[in-house]
């Protein structure tokens, strides 16, 4: 039978059985076990009297602790009944509703392996991967979901500005950007080869996004990436050929960021010259829809909101009912280096200023579920802003990095979608990017899934 207690602890034990057989008038069982024991004279009269007690002592302990222990177990279970039935703001109801889930500390993965300050993430659309870069001039590939290192990609000669997955449908591409003044696609299909490199601006590409082609059934397929530059400008290219189509000028200033609508037409960009931009790019020659004004200092980075926000924004803007679901750009947020985060509406009115982080504000990011905005900020913090409550900041992640937080991306939702006729889209004959419209509507399921990366060279990733 394998040893519970140590040599020393045995030792003890034994001492105190024969200073409880000695003080309880039992010679014979102490002769006998102090024979049994080999302890001969070692152990007197000094020694027993110190051992005295210690038994009883010993024991009691045990039965008040376990009488603790269940009290606490009755307690504790007592408290989670009355969480499950508190309101739907509670931990265990946000568990079971993805609309009301927020992050919440400790992260599920610290993922490590850079040298340098992270950058930028991006989740892949199906998989669980997710893609960081860093100012070590790589990428990193990694399973958010068992929080493991899969691969490292090297190609790019200076530090690693953005990172999006997208392209065309059924054949998901990386796309990334650099200081080096390149944008390099790469393929996951066959193990991250680079299989394109887009060479076309002046200066450091600040960010990159796929365009979404709008097209019924394949929300987030599409040739088209968008790229924001130190230049000054804005590129689409067309990734099946790699060729620059259009060049959007208008910023007076390095172009920090962009986002695309979900529909592909529109594109909200913001940078140094601290204003943001609306572009309707559906024209022959983009032109900026609206120019919205009112952050002090460089605006970091913007975003569009879902329509599943636009109840909660409709009444800031002095809206009587939202605006339908199916018109996109219609509420927008801008996080600036003047520490605010700003909303706004489809005609460039700032609604709502919210005020909160002590530094910088580097990324923004809507809950897909339309209620809350996520941002994370220099001042090392996360906060949630419950649009419901007119952008209160319902909740702050004070340690969710060691140093300034650079960048956050939400994991897109799942897109089931209906098969007809026993066809997928993409096969016989028809084009991946080109899908047949369906008249089945698409099924999307909200992942409840973040990912943050850090000045403290890691990647963390909270999930549900």
């Amino acid at each position: 039978m394998a040893q519970i207690l140590t040599p020393r602890q045995a030792e003890e034990l034994h001492k105190a059985i024969l200073a409880y057989l000695d003080s309880n008038n039992l010679p014979n069982a102490a002769a006998a076990l102090r024979t049994e024991l080999d302890l001969g004279d070692t152990f007197d009269e000094v020694t027993s009297k110190k051992y005295e007690g210690l038994l009883e002592k010993k024991w009691t302990s045990v039965v008040r602790l376990q009488k603790k222990i269940m009290d606490l177990e009755s307690r504790t279970s007592a408290l989670q009944t009355e969480l499950d039935r508190a309101t739907p703001a509670s931990l265990s109801s946000r568990n079971q509703d993805p609309t009301a889930w927020l992050p919440r500390s400790p992260a599920r993965y610290t993922l490590q392996s850079h040298r340098k300050p992270v950058t930028c993430v991006a989740f892949h659309p199906v998989f669980s991967s997710l893609a960081s870069g860093s100012e070590d001039y790589t990428i990193k590939i990694w399973d958010w979901e068992l929080g493991e290192l899969e691969r490292t990609i090297k190609g790019h000669t200076n530090t690693v500005l953005d990172v999006d997955f997208g392209g065309p449908r059924g054949g998901t591409l990386l796309a990334s950007c650099s200081n080096d003044l390149t944008i390099k696609l790469w393929d996951p299909s066959d193990e991250y080869k680079n299989i394109r490199t887009l060479p076309g601006h002046d200066h450091s590409v600040s960010a990159v996004r796929f365009i979404p082609s709008g097209a019924a059934g394949a929300p987030s397929s599409g040739n088209l990436l968008v790229s924001a530059s130190r230049d000054k400008t804005l590129r689409i290219w067309d990734v099946s050929t790699g060729y620059c189509v259009k060049t959007i000028r208008g910023h007076a200033d390095w172009v920090r960021d962009v986002c695309p609508s979900p529909d592909g037409r529109y594109l909200l960009s913001a940078g140094n010259d601290q204003t943001a931009r609306l572009w309707d790019i559906s024209l022959a020659n983009p032109e900026s829809k609206l120019t919205l004004v009112g952050h002090e200092h460089t605006i970091e980075c913007c975003t569009l909101a879902p329509p599943a926000a636009y109840p909660h924004l409709a009444p800031l803007a002095g809206l009587k009912k939202p605006p339908p679901a199916s018109s996109t750009a219609e509420f927008m947020a801008t996080g600036s280096r003047d520490k605010s985060i700003r909303i706004w509406d489809g005609r460039g009115n700032c609604i709502k200023t919210l005020t909160g982080h002590d530094n910088w504000v580097r990324a923004l990011v809507f809950h897909p579920g339309g209620k809350y905005l996520i941002s994370v900020a220099d001042d090392r913090t996360l906060r949630c802003w419950d649009l419901t409550q007119e952008g209160k900041c319902v909740k702050v992640i004070a340690d969710m990095h060691g140093h300034f937080v650079s960048c956050l991306r939400w994991a897109p939702g799942i897109v089931r979608e209906p098969v007809a006729n026993g066809n997928h889209e993409g096969t016989n004959g028809s084009t991946p990017g080109t899908p047949k419209p369906s008249a089945i509507p698409t099924e999307v399921q909200m992942r409840c899934v973040i990912a943050t990366g850090c000045v403290d060279e890691s990647v963390r990733v909270l999930a549900n």
